[in-house]
């Protein structure tokens, strides 16, 4: 008697900026929330802060300084719609065609797709919604429900805590083991890569085929 093994499911786990992207979308973002005199402000307000975390390279310390200090006081409900229109300009003109080709093959194949990704919930969930992914971690900046205020709710969602949250989001859900792609773009995605079995670097050139087949994990996607 032969025992079957179980089948795990595909989970395919997708960086943003970059990868879905064709540019950066948090430095947009900012600049739609608060202007350039507000970036500018959030940076002039904590110098010792900001010179402490560029002396260390300290990227995420910069990213609390910058993106709370332009949330800073401001309504999540007036954020969160300003998000919702920042989303539907992402999906309208700036998405790669050849990774959205990437990811919805993988959506028609029945693969779980979450995004992972270090841009920021107040658009990232509804860029997830409107591209029908089944999950979307990311970066938040905290707020007591009326205002919002300077610090990050939780570590910034690159490196190392792109793997932890997508660890967690797998055993909450009952699908690890999964048999998972991860697609990045930069160094800040090599850990969630790194534990895929199907690692897929995306780089600007040549575009993407539509329909991938698996590649060893130090192989990187150009075809």
């Amino acid at each position: 008697m032969t025992t079957e093994l179980p089948v795990r499911p595909t989970v395919v786990a997708f960086d943003v900026d970059g990868t879905l992207t064709r540019r950066d979308c948090v430095g947009p973002f900012l600049l739609r929330l608060g202007g350039r005199r507000g970036v500018v402000l959030a940076v002039l307000q904590r110098p010792v802060a900001t010179a402490r975390a560029i002396v260390r390279r300290d990227r995420d310390a910069f990213k609390e300084i910058v993106v709370g200090g332009v949330f800073v006081g401001r309504s999540p409900a007036a954020v969160a719609a300003l998000g919702v229109d920042f989303a539907a300009q992402v999906l309208a003109t700036g998405l790669r065609a050849d990774s959205i080709g990437r990811l919805r093959w993988h959506q028609r194949s029945g693969h779980t797709v979450v995004l992972v990704s270090a841009s920021l919930g107040p658009y990232l969930r509804p860029l997830g919604e409107l591209l029908g992914v089944d999950g979307v971690l990311c970066t938040d900046v905290a707020h007591d429900g009326v205002r919002y205020g300077r610090r990050l709710d939780g570590p910034n969602c690159r490196g190392a805590e792109k793997a932890r949250r997508l660890a967690a989001w797998l055993a909450d859900r009952e699908l690890a083991p999964a048999d998972l792609w991860a697609y990045g773009d930069s160094a800040g995605d090599a850990e969630l890569l790194a534990m895929a079995a199907h690692p897929v670097w995306i780089h600007d050139a040549p575009a993407l085929t539509a329909t991938p087949a698996a590649r060893r994990p130090a192989e990187s996607a150009t075809a």
